[in-house]
């Protein structure tokens, strides 16, 4: 198993769009997340597979064994975060192939026919950076959003994906293989892991996520010459929002929920006039979907108070609201008994952080594993994990896949709606 392989280009990739601060900066659709892309498709072509691109820009690397069966889907994403860190989503990808190409040979040298074909995946858009939502092209492959509506988003600019897809030559035609299933390895983003010296996270659930468009809506005037008291300043009301969303958390348990706002724009953004509209997007999340619907209450609550008394109007709709979803207990079973045969450390963990592979598991048995971060730290330039922690991540994908491809879960189904909490 060739490590330094692998190393050599992750660590290439690292380069491309990369940041002064160690990071890399490819949001989806961009000049920079096309040179990723090209990267994809020349290793996949080197390979000797076939290539495809679907008409949601998602990418396959094709590996075909058994003419007509199914595939099984490995990997992440390669578009980042504005100035986000060179592991998240590359690492899965880069490793995907990586496994993949592992698979490849040993089929070649004459190991047992699988039951099942592989394809390597580049998931479009899965941060959401640029084009809300996060996780679009995967949710698109699964059936959880229309293609056709998420091709008319927009950008900030006002760019549509499909304009920027077609600007970078991938917005493609292909038809996307059938999924028997699916595994993605990816950073943890959070400290559990090295807090307690485990190798590898196997994910069994995801958070409830809920998200809340909120536009607040003033009245422009000028900075200088309208008295205090006449003024109706959308920014000043949704700067005191912003503080809600934040204290919210206090209202129960440590570490029960997590809330921020990440993403505000205000109108007309002149530096001599009072804001008379600011756009935020509040994002609420908890294991516990009861604890979320409380703390949006609240909030609705004293928004609606705030407003009142900033004579202003506020509108406030629910956005992007995504169940807790369970990845099948067969899953979790596999990936403890192939991390036991690698000798590698293994424990069962959340994620709160939204991927892929949590759309995929409404369509396919899902495999979802994580490798430590450094400082739990993500979506920024100081995101790090070791060498060491990624080549046995790489092995433990590689272990998995084959397992998968022989068939490991080929009767377990994917998860329905009864497996939601």
């Amino acid at each position: 198993m060739n490590s330094a392989a692998f190393l050599t280009d992750f660590h290439h990739v690292a380069t491309i769009g990369a940041t002064a601060n160690n990071g890399v900066d490819r949001q989806a659709a961009t000049a920079e997340d096309a040179l990723t892309r090209e990267w994809f498709a020349a290793w996949v072509q080197d390979a000797g597979w076939e290539l495809r691109v679907d008409g949601i820009g998602n990418m396959f690397g094709l590996l075909e064994w058994v003419p007509g069966a199914p595939h099984i889907i490995i990997g992440s994403h390669l578009d980042s975060q504005p100035l986000g860190g060179r592991f998240d989503g590359a690492y899965g990808v880069i490793a995907a192939l990586h496994a993949a190409r592992r698979l490849d040979a040993e089929v070649a040298e004459g190991a047992e026919l699988p039951q099942f074909n592989l394809a390597v995946v580049n998931w479009f858009n899965e941060e959401g950076g640029r084009f809300a939502p996060s996780i679009m092209g995967s949710s698109v492959y699964a059936g959880l959003l229309d293609r056709e509506k998420m091709l008319a988003v927009g950008d900030l600019q006002g760019t549509t994906v499909r304009e920027a897809l077609a600007g970078i030559g991938y917005l493609g035609t292909a038809e996307a293989p059938d999924a028997a299933g699916y595994a993605e390895i990816h950073i943890e983003q959070g400290r559990i892991l090295e807090r307690e010296g485990i190798n590898i996270g196997l994910v069994d659930s995801s958070w409830y996520t809920q998200k809340l468009d909120i536009e607040v809506l003033g009245e422009q005037s000028h900075t200088g010459a309208t008295a205090m008291a006449d003024r109706h300043d959308a920014l000043v009301a949704a700067s005191k929002i912003i503080l809600m969303v934040h204290d919210v958390t206090k209202d129960f348990a440590d570490e029960a929920i997590v809330s921020s706002v990440g993403q505000l724009t205000l109108e007309p953004n002149s530096p001599i006039v009072v804001a008379r509209r600011v756009h935020l997007v509040a994002d609420l999340r908890s294991g516990d979907p009861d604890i979320v619907k409380a703390a949006r209450a609240k909030l609705l609550k004293d928004i609606d108070v705030l407003a009142r008394e900033h004579d202003i109007k506020v509108n406030v709709k629910d956005f992007d609201i995504r169940p807790i979803r369970r990845f099948p207990e067969a899953g979790l079973e596999l990936a403890d008994k192939v991390a036991a045969n690698l000798g590698l450390s293994a424990r069962r963990i959340q994620t709160m952080a939204g991927h892929d592979s949590v759309a995929m598991n409404t369509v396919a048995p899902s495999v979802m594993l994580f490798i430590p971060s450094v400082d739990g730290v993500s979506h920024c330039e100081r995101e790090f994990t070791t060498d060491a922690d990624m080549v046995a991540g790489v092995d433990m994908l590689t272990g998995i896949a084959r397992e998968l491809v022989a068939g490991a879960l080929a009767e377990t189904p994917a998860p329905s709606a009864a497996a939601l909490a």
